[in-house]
């Protein structure tokens, strides 16, 4: 990627803005099918699942973004892949699901869709093609002679997902390596059928949407373009989207708002920048005052980012609801009927308060080795997050309104104030 590349393009522009830019075929190409209103991309969903979750989100925000921008978003829905399974980063083959499974979980991948995209008839307006519709109609030998013979082993051998499987001696199956045929097979259908030029992924799909690219020359379509997002991590290496209770699923039935809202609360410090940019539609300049907030002033800016985030996918009511519950148990103690607190000195907070002695303070655990084999098992929680390190220690910046709320299990919670 050329790094004085200025985009021209309001598109390219956001997303170079944002961070959603990790590798990009052709910029200046792009840009310019941008700027013209011409863009239509599209990134690929297998429904795998009855929603989707957290990780999913860079890419559901690209195409958001690209439909705010004049473009046309298609969020192709993999009914007739999610038959095959992606090997990209799997060590395991997938599980084959039934029809019937995939159906349903399409129509809840669906509903989470109609909160960023508008979908209709209009020029930019959102499309949502299912790759059954054409891939399940494929006759294997036609396929084989129009399209199969575009793709050399040497090179599929070459790419990671498959590289990766050999070098470890996993199985891998021929199912799976059909898979990246069918996902540059998508790519060209997709163009032929809505003139789709771009299609976006996370930095793992790579390979297969070069692939797609590749496959568009060879069958004679205008050139195709591909765009990926840096995989995220957070800032201490966890993958994204995953907690120790599950997956953060954006389907309220499956995890419920007020939840949602806590996991973005309770993100690491340095991550709230990162994330206001990827998962709010907050302008810059504030996101940029709120990234400079240090210390207690901090979780200011993880209120906004877990309510912005959280109005995105459940609606502003919602969000707002649960953050008022959130400064309710926090803040006002209004749980304090059956919150009981006990005080500390503001000298021992700024000391550091071990965290096993805070909770034998607090009389949650009767001693440091009980705290500790609670924190073994997950039981022990400061602020609703789980005690990972025993010698982790409580200051003041843990203060959330003024209390440091610290739970055992999910029924038992005692906020720790200073005198």
């Amino acid at each position: 990627m050329s790094h004085n590349f200025t985009p021209k393009s309001d598109f390219l522009a956001v997303l170079t803005a944002r961070g959603y830019l990790h590798q990009c075929s052709d910029l200046e190409g792009i840009d310019e099918k941008a700027r013209n209103g011409a863009l239509t991309a599209y990134v690929g969903f297998d429904c795998t699942a009855p929603s989707l979750h957290v990780g999913s989100l860079v890419p559901i925000m690209m195409l958001r973004w690209l439909q705010k921008t004049g473009g046309k978003p298609i969020a192709l829905m993999g009914g007739g892949t999610t038959r095959v399974g992606d090997p990209s980063g799997k060590d395991e083959s997938r599980k084959i699901l039934s029809l019937e499974t995939i159906d349903a979980n399409k129509a809840g991948i669906k509903r989470v869709f109609a909160k960023f995209l508008s979908f209709g008839d209009g020029k930019s307006d959102a499309l949502m093609p299912d790759n059954a519709e054409w891939l399940t109609t494929l006759n294997y030998i036609d396929f084989l002679r129009d399209v199969g013979r575009h793709f050399s082993i040497n090179r599929m051998l070459a790419m990671d997902s498959v590289k990766l499987r050999l070098e470890r001696e996993y199985e891998l199956s021929f199912i799976e390596f059909n898979y990246m045929c069918l996902q540059a097979y998508d790519f060209v259908e997709l163009h032929k059928r809505y003139g789709c030029a771009l299609q976006m992924g996370g930095s793992d799909q790579w390979g297969n949407i070069v692939t797609g690219i590749d496959l568009g020359r060879r069958m004679g379509t205008s050139q195709l373009y591909a765009l990926t997002s840096p995989l995220l991590t957070t800032a201490s290496g966890a993958k994204m989207g995953k907690t120790a209770a599950g997956a953060v699923w954006l389907d309220a039935d499956m995890l419920n708002v007020y939840d949602y809202w806590q996991y973005w609360r309770n993100c690491e410090d340095d991550d709230v920048g990162r994330f206001l940019k990827l998962f709010t539609e907050l302008p810059l300049d504030e996101i940029a005052r709120l990234e400079k907030l240090c210390d207690a002033e901090i979780n200011e800016a993880k209120k906004i980012l877990a309510t912005e985030a959280t109005a995105m996918v459940h609606g502003r009511e919602a969000a707002e609801e649960a953050a008022q519950t959130a400064r309710k148990t926090f803040e006002e103690g209004t749980l304090a009927e059956n919150l009981p607190s006990i005080t500390v000195s503001p000298q021992e907070l700024a000391a550091g308060l071990g965290v096993l002695a805070a909770f034998v303070k607090a009389g949650l655990v009767a001693s440091t080795s009980e705290a500790r084999r609670q924190v073994k098992g997950g039981g022990l929680k400061v602020n609703d997050a789980a005690v990972t390190d025993e010698r982790a220690s409580l200051t003041a910046a843990d203060l959330a309104g003024g209390a440091i709320k610290l739970s055992l299990g999910k029924k038992k919670h005692v906020l720790l104030r200073t005198e």
